[in-house]
């Protein structure tokens, strides 16, 4: 698989250690994170990984800031995006099992490095399960293309 991974410069030194996992596990990775610890807006990142992932440019992405939440609300601000926050492998393999999640995030002020390495690894492992799941994502999908207004 190819995985997009981004982050903040809260997250540079576990990005890379996540990037070195991915690679161990056989997945290719595409960077679009910072590599420098110079504050830097967690959203660029996050769209640019979305974008990636939702135009096909990668099977699946992984985001990272300092907690996870701000970089995946901007992840799910790009059509198509399903960017889930998981702080523990369980909810990491649901997301993707139940919700077809095409984005995992975390925090890393909040998950250590081998926390982290649990979730990549189960959300990767894990395949969307459809049937039930199938209508509701539908659901979602096309709420995207509806105006709230």
């Amino acid at each position: 698989m190819k995985i997009a991974i981004g982050n903040d410069h809260a997250a540079v030194e576990l990005k890379n250690q996540i990037v070195e996992y991915v690679k161990e596990l056989g997945h290719e990775v595409e960077n679009y994170g910072t590599d420098s610890n110079a504050s830097c807006d967690y959203p660029i990142y996050g769209k640019k990984v979305a974008k990636a992932v939702a135009m096909g440019s990668a099977d699946c992405g992984i985001l990272i800031c300092g907690t996870g939440v701000g970089i995946s609300v901007a992840a799910n601000k790009v059509r198509g995006i399903r960017a889930a926050v998981c702080s523990e492998p369980v909810t990491a393999r649901l997301v993707r099992e139940h919700n077809n999640a095409n984005i995992i995030a975390f925090g890393a002020r909040i998950v250590g490095a081998e926390m982290a390495k649990e979730i990549v690894k189960a959300y990767l492992a894990a395949e969307f399960l459809g049937g039930r799941h199938e209508k509701r994502v539908h659901m979602i999908e096309v709420e995207e293309g509806e105006s709230l207004i």
